[in-house]
């Protein structure tokens, strides 16, 4: 291990280090995160003639959970063949589990509803391929014949469609704002924002940012921010030298920076309190890499070891006909169906004899290329090391079935899932769905002046989700900066970000990040796992703060891309203060948020239904709060979402 240290201390760091060597630009709209919600925000502004700057930690060609694919397309509600409307679908989506259910943002997904269909036009005038020009499905159920679109999952409702150039979206977005002349700073972090006169809450007039590559720090002044950095990752486990890319389904550029900024300047937040166990921990398997019922594979047939296949049933439990399994989605274009929830017992009844497979060969044709090219071969992650590796080591669907590794109860229904969530230990979790969101109004501002946010932090979650909210969010991020004067930065607030996020270079000698991180993963496992109550959340608490007063203070980085690590380990501590202090406001246990207070075990009472919030005051100090679950409905809104749309919508 010492000659492996000796030889790191050797290597040449291949880009010029300097290390607070300051980088200013002023510009109308400051967007956080080039994903899929950042470059629609950063076009959108641009377009309307906004100077507009994007920083991303990583390059924004391809970062993001879609930046190496996107499949399906949902919420496509104004599409010429939809039947369900905006209204309807949001309606539909708050209730739904995998949303949040009664804890969604609603107003997020009407946004979504409302738009999806135009922004998917935007990106077919970029020129991601959308339809099926060259007729290769002509004929098939999922196809549009008048608009050549390609359906999936539910093809009565028509509201998600299949992408034909899903990898090529990243890339076309990125020559946008290249074409648009936003300036797009790649592999620089941000790490603050700033407030007017550095006092919490106060207007957001700007952001600070650290280079991964060469350690320089950068200020933006900015008359409006669009918040756009994904949700938080890794806090409960750290894995990826384990399993690599499949430790993990989202980017794991994911670690809370843009949380926590938003906090500690003063935004409200909501959800902080929802985590899930992990549905990948350290034994998930290559996303859609095995079959199964569910996601991009649903309505694939799926055979026991005789060849007997298993029924789909609806939500209610009612087996599928064969022919109904696509049909069946009550209009959210969805997967309401799913395998028999009971085919465990079964197993062991001996009615089925594992191992299973996906028969793809006994598919329609259509629908089999469908399921293996469109769906496997675009969706993010597939494209090389499923798609094309499979094919080249010699699979071929026509022929061959693909084995299913069956999970006993599967949180799917007993489906044999990549996602393999019941084999993980209950404390192993994760971010839920939604989960850390900043409070927003009907213009995707935050509780802060100049701050908009968009996508996961809003918990809009998918493409969909995050491309329209984006979409928005910075459209009024530019009619804001329309309207105020660029204003000063506090040089104080500067320089005590400078001096937090550089301790570490100043060390020759101490701990790894990795070592912290670890540490921090499992204060989080023991104090805030499955199972929560007051005392064990406000010891999680004091271990934070002594980690942070010590062991912090010991951490080494050698370059910028460990010190970039120790700054995520920074956001971990915070982003682990502010889902504590969620979960000690909600007095409550709560079956969506798999939220179990051994103090308070009553689940759902009443009186908790409603969003619990923590925010800072100008002090410093935790303030609790809550909200109407749809306060978006209630005053000063409008009492419908139409009216809020309208008003707002900044077209």
């Amino acid at each position: 291990m010492s000659n492996d240290i000796e030889t790191m201390r050797a290597l040449q760091w291949q880009y010029p280090v300097d290390y607070g060597k300051e980088n200013e630009y002023e510009v109308d709209v400051l967007v956080i995160g080039g994903g899929l919600a950042g470059c629609h925000a950063a076009i959108n502004a641009a377009k309307r003639g906004a100077k507009v700057a994007v920083m991303d930690k990583g390059p924004v060609i391809r970062s993001g959970s879609a930046g190496t694919g996107v499949d399906h397309w949902h919420s496509v509600c104004t599409g010429p063949a939809a039947k369900v409307s905006p209204e309807e679908m949001t309606q539909i989506m708050c209730t739904m589990p995998w949303f949040g259910g009664k804890y969604c943002l609603g107003l997020g997904k009407y946004i979504t509803c409302k738009e999806s269909y135009e922004t998917l036009m935007d990106l077919e005038k970029l020129g991601v391929p959308i339809r099926d020009l060259d007729d290769e499905f002509k004929g098939a159920p999922f196809r549009d014949e008048r608009s050549r679109l390609l359906y999936a999952y539910d093809y009565d409702a028509k509201t998600c469609v299949r992408l034909k150039g899903g990898p090529l979206m990243k890339p076309l977005l990125s020559a946008e704002l290249d074409r648009l002349g936003v300036q797009v700073f790649n592999y620089v972090m941000a790490t603050s924002l700033l407030n007017e006169g550095g006092k919490i809450g106060g207007r957001i007039v700007g952001a600070t940012g650290m280079s991964i590559r060469t350690g320089e720090f950068y200020i933006f002044k900015a008359k409006a921010v669009v918040l756009a950095s994904g949700t938080p990752y890794y806090l409960w486990t750290f894995n990826t030298e384990l399993q690599g890319g499949a430790a993990k389904f989202y980017d794991p550029s994911y670690t809370g920076e843009g949380q926590l900024m938003a906090f500690q300047a003063g935004a409200t937040f909501i959800n902080c309190e929802n985590s899930k166990r992990s549905f990948s921990g350290g034994f998930m398997r290559n996303p859609y890499g095995v079959g199964d019922g569910s996601n991009s594979w649903y309505g694939a047939p799926i055979v026991d070891s005789n060849g007997k296949k298993v029924p789909y049933v609806d939500r209610e439990g009612n087996l599928l006909k064969d022919e109904e399994v696509m049909h069946y989605s009550k209009g959210i274009g969805g997967m309401d169906g799913m395998l028999i929830r009971d085919l465990e017992q079964r197993i062991k009844a001996g009615e089925y004899t594992p191992p299973f497979y996906a028969d793809l060969p006994s598919m329609d044709p259509l629908e089999r290329r469908a399921l293996w090219g469109l769906m496997v071969g675009n969706e993010g992650r597939t494209n090389l090391a499923v798609y094309k590796a499979y094919g080249k080591a010699g699979f071929d669907p026509d022929k061959d079935m693909l084995q299913v590794p069956f999970l006993p109860s599967n949180a799917y229904g007993g489906s044999a899932t990549w996602m393999a969530k019941e084999t993980t230990p209950v404390y192993w979790r994760e971010m839920g769905r939604p989960g850390c969101n900043t409070v927003i109004d009907w213009n995707l501002k935050t509780s802060l002046d100049g701050l908009y946010a968009a996508g996961y932090v809003i918990g809009s979650t998918d493409s969909s989700g995050a491309s329209t909210t984006g979409r928005y969010a910075g459209r009024n991020a530019w009619k804001y900066a329309q309207t105020v004067e660029q204003l000063p930065y506090d040089r104080a607030q500067v320089d005590r970000e400078k001096a937090r996020i550089y301790a570490p270079v100043t060390r020759q000698e101490g701990l790894g990040w990795k070592e912290l991180k670890i540490g921090l993963c499992r204060v989080m496992q023991d104090y805030c796992g499955a199972e929560k109550n007051e005392e064990g959340l406000k010891l999680g608490l004091k271990w934070f703060d002594s980690i942070e007063e010590q062991e912090l203070q010991q951490v080494c980085a050698r370059n910028p891309h460990e010190l970039a690590r120790v700054i995520e380990c920074m956001s971990h501590i915070g982003v682990g203060r502010m889902i504590m202090h969620g979960s000690l406001a909600r007095r409550a246990s709560s079956r969506l948020f798999d939220f179990h207070r051994l103090d308070y075990p009553e689940m759902d009472p009443p009186e908790w239904d409603k969003y619990v919030s923590i925010r800072l005051n100008e002090q410093g100090g935790i303030e609790y709060g809550d909200l109407p679950l749809n306060y978006w409905l209630q005053e000063p809104f409008a009492p419908t979402y139409k009216e809020n749309y309208d008003q707002c919508c900044a077209k």
